[in-house]
Formats: structure tokens, C-alpha cells, sequence
């Protein structure tokens, strides 16, 4: 049976991540009537480096979670150390990104429970355990979301959607299997928590191998994750185990190698795959807004995918809330012009970085390179973020991809 409620609401949101928790936060303190669908019942796992740059506290203190977070016990994470496959390595010090703190090892988890928590506190209706089956359209507007309730579907509506569905991009990629837009995925990343390894204290490590990298560092209660990146085809080969992967291809790297050999998983294996890194469209269709992962999946050796998902929250309930008078064009239209001028020099540069990183000779030359000049190394470092003085020597298209 479909049911139809007409704007109830003044934004819909689909996911409770860190994007849409915060876009949702945001926008209920500036008076908006919010709806969140989230597909899962929180606390729940998430395929995540699950490192929190020092940047992301101040997101924290605006949204009003600064004190929950700290009190769940996250690990303080002073330094991230790149080792190339030959044991060579480089520590970028977590100060450089925002002076005088530390990053966070926490647990997405616990981090998106205690953000979704909040956003419900101030205001925000949250629906979990929800699936959304396809955006509402009226044309080629998207008007709302469809999902499964009840043995039935039923149909929210609002002016506005926002897709902050992560990497699966739910609502936005409907649309585009519409248009027939759908890619094989080439990539396959594992995460996983561990006891007993070896990583350094206050450290996260970042290990380089043939076809990808991976990320090591302590979270909360003492454990590690682990989260790493392969090529689909090297998954294959190894019937699709990542115990086997991580055996046989990750451990190539020498550091690696001895931090976790004496390892043991904790935790259940969580896996995803895609086609790609780099930006989509921030405005996907008339009336669809995209955020976080769902707008650009920057790579995960930069550390900075956590704060995009903030600044892109944050950034989209500014516009919403500055234009809410204007047309739905312009309001599209301002947003698009903010999100590439906000990141598009960042993602360029990694989209540079990234021919290094899934190359073992390019990146033990790199990890030299950067290991030689604190002032490289510095810039190279402020330039996944924001302000990138390196934009002017990039082109503007095919990096970004």
C-alpha cells in the first residue's frame, strides 16, 4: 500500500552519518523541520580509517558533542607515519593540521550514535531501519524519498533531499541507473578491529603495497583498526578472503609485516567495493543535494574524509538556510559554486597523489622525497585540506576522477 505525506518537512535527509547527522544539526538549530532516514539501526559498525583530524574538533564544539566524544575514551593520535613497502617512512605530526591538538582514533560507532543522538535532541526526526527504494520525482525533480515501512512503501516529501548515503549514493545513483550510468567497481577496501599488534603509541600507521595501501591506528578500549584498500582483481586471487589478503599483499610492506604479526581479529570483517575516487556532482538533480561521501570520496590516506563529511554538512545547511527565500535553481546553483570552491583544489591534488600511492616504486620515492624537506612535506600536508597553494600548477578536469 503507498502512502503520501506532502512536505512535512522542510529537508529530507538520507543518512545518519557524519554528513547528514551534521547537515541535520545545522539546520534544525537555524529552525528547518527535518526528517533523517537512516537504513541502519544505530550503534553500528563502519567500514572507516575511523581517524578524526585534529580539524574535526572544532565541528565537534559547534554541533554540540565536543564533551560526549571525549568522555567515550578515543585514543589521541599525535602523528601519522607513512611507510613505503621497503620500510622506508615519513611522520607527518598531527600539530600541522591544527595546532596544538591531537587527532582522535574512535570508532565510527561511537562517534555516529553519539552525533545522531544529537541531532534527534534538537529537533530532527530520525527514522532507522529504514530503506529508501528510490527518489520521489515529480519530472525530473527528486520531491522526496520512497522506502519500506510496514510491509508497504511510503513516500516523504519535501523541497529539499539531501543524499548523505556515503559512498552507495542511494538516492543520487537511482537516478543515474536511470540514465544507464552504472560502473563495475575496481576497488575493494576491508576494515577490521584487532588486538595485539605492534602499531606505535599515539601513532597512526600508514602502510604502501603493490594495488593499494592501508591504515592502522588504536581507537577506543585499547583495540586497533585496521582499514586497507586493494584492487578488485588482486581480491579475486585471493578467492576473496581478507585474511588472505592481508597475508599475502599487505604484509609485503615490511612494516606492516611486523606490527601485525602477532594480530588477532576481533571483530567481524567489513568489506565495500567502488569504481572510483574524486567528486560527482554536488547537485545531482533539481532538488537533490549531495554531501559528504556522496559528493566526493577523497582518498583515505589523507585523513581528511572525516572532515569533509563536517565541512560539507555544515556548508550545505549555510546555503540552505541563506537562500531558503530563493529558487530552488539558485539555492542549487550557489551550493554547486561554495562545494567547488571549498574542495575541488584538494581533490585535485589527491587525485596526484593517488598515482603514487597505488604504485609501490612511486611512493617509497615519494616517502623520500617528503622525508628530505619539512617544508614539502608541510605543504603537500596542508594541501589535502583546504587553501591548496599547489591549485595553480594543476590541471582543472581529469585529476579529479
Amino acid at each position: 500500500m503507498l502512502k503520501s505525506h506532502k512536505d512535512n518537512y522542510d529537508v529530507i535527509i538520507a543518512g545518519g552519518g557524519p554528513a547528514g547527522a551534521s547537515a541535520a544539526i545545522h539546520l534544525a538549530a537555524g529552525g528547518a523541520r527535518v526528517l533523517l532516514i537512516e537504513q541502519k539501526k544505530f550503534p553500528r559498525a563502519k567500514l572507516c580509517g575511523e581517524f578524526i583530524s585534529p580539524e574535526c574538533q572544532t565541528h565537534f564544539e559547534k554541533l554540540g558533542v565536543a564533551d560526549a566524544l571525549i568522555s567515550s575514551g578515543p585514543a589521541l593520535l599525535d602523528e601519522t607515519v607513512f611507510y613505503s613497502s621497503k620500510g622506508h617512512h615519513v611522520a607527518v605530526p598531527s600539530k600541522w593540521f591544527c595546532s596544538g591538538r591531537s587527532a582522535f582514533g574512535l570508532s565510527r560507532a561511537v562517534m555516529d550514535e553519539i552525533l545522531l543522538r544529537r541531532a534527534q535532541d534538537n529537533g530532527v526526526v530520525v527514522h532507522e531501519g529504514l530503506s529508501i527504494t528510490e527518489p520521489v520525482l515529480d519530472g525530473h525533480r527528486v520531491v522526496g524519498v520512497r522506502v519500506k515501512i510496514d510491509g508497504g512503501l511510503q513516500d516523504y516529501c519535501a523541497p529539499l533531499t539531501i543524499d548523505a548515503t556515503g559512498r552507495a549514493r542511494i538516492v543520487s545513483r537511482k537516478i543515474g541507473q536511470a540514465n544507464g550510468k552504472v560502473k563495475r567497481p575496481s576497488l575493494v577496501a576491508f576494515k577490521a578491529h584487532l588486538k595485539q599488534t605492534r602499531v606505535a603509541a599515539g601513532s597512526c600507521e600508514i602502510y604502501f603495497y603493490p594495488g593499494g595501501y592501508g591504515g592502522l591506528s588504536t581507537v577506543e578500549a585499547g583495540t586497533s583498526n585496521l582499514c586497507f584498500i586493494i584492487a578488485a582483481k588482486s581480491v579475486k586471487r585471493c578467492n576473496s578472503d581478507p585474511n588472505v589478503v592481508l597475508r599475502e599483499i599487505l604484509m609485503m610492506n615490511r612494516r606492516a609485516a611486523y606490527t601485525l604479526e602477532n594480530a588477532q581479529v576481533c571483530s567481524d570483517w567489513l568489506s565495500a567495493s567502488w569504481e572510483r575516487f574524486g567528486r560527482q556532482r554536488p547537485s545531482p538533480a533539481p532538488g537533490l543535494l549531495a554531501i559528504g561521501d556522496s559528493a566526493a570520496f577523497i582518498d583515505p590516506f589523507t585523513g581528511s574524509g572525516m572532515l569533509m563529511a563536517f565541512e560539507s554538512g555544515e556548508l550545505v545547511a549555510q546555503t540552505i538556510l541563506r537562500r531558503q527565500n530563493d529558487s530552488l535553481a539558485s539555492l542549487e546553483a550557489d551550493y554547486t559554486k561554495a562545494y567547488r570552491r571549498t574542495f575541488d583544489a584538494r581533490l585535485r591534488i589527491c587525485g596526484l597523489l593517488r598515482r603514487a600511492a597505488f604504485s609501490p616504486r612511486l611512493a617509497d620515492l615519494g616517502v623520500a622525497i617528503c622525508g628530505s624537506s619539512d617544508r614539502v612535506r608541510n605543504l603537500l600536508v596542508r594541501a589535502t585540506r583546504s587553501h591548496a597553494k599547489l591549485d595553480k600548477f594543476l590541471p582543472h578536469n581529469s585529476l579529479l576522477e
